[in-house]
């Protein structure tokens, strides 16, 4: 069971030469990863946006959208068989 529709992530890119492959912010050497965590250490979105000027609040709804698409929800799957 999937909820919401796909979303497109227009802002995060892939390049195998580039961060080992990681997926990136606009194909910056920012990594879905590291902004992921930072909002999880400055869970007050203006510390992010201090920290890494390049960063735009569109590029975090996308990289915390992308890192929630790409877990599997087996436990809401388990439990709706």
């Amino acid at each position: 069971m999937r909820i919401g529709a796909v979303q497109p992530f227009h802002r995060i890119t892939w390049n195998p030469n580039q961060m080992s492959g990681q997926p990136c912010i606009r194909g910056m050497r920012l990594t879905v990863r590291r902004v992921v965590e930072a909002a999880a250490i400055y869970p007050k979105g203006g510390e992010i946006f201090r920290n890494y000027r390049e960063l735009e609040p569109e590029d975090l709804r996308q990289a915390l959208a992308f890192a929630a698409a790409n877990f599997e929800d087996t436990a809401v799957e388990s439990i709706a068989a």
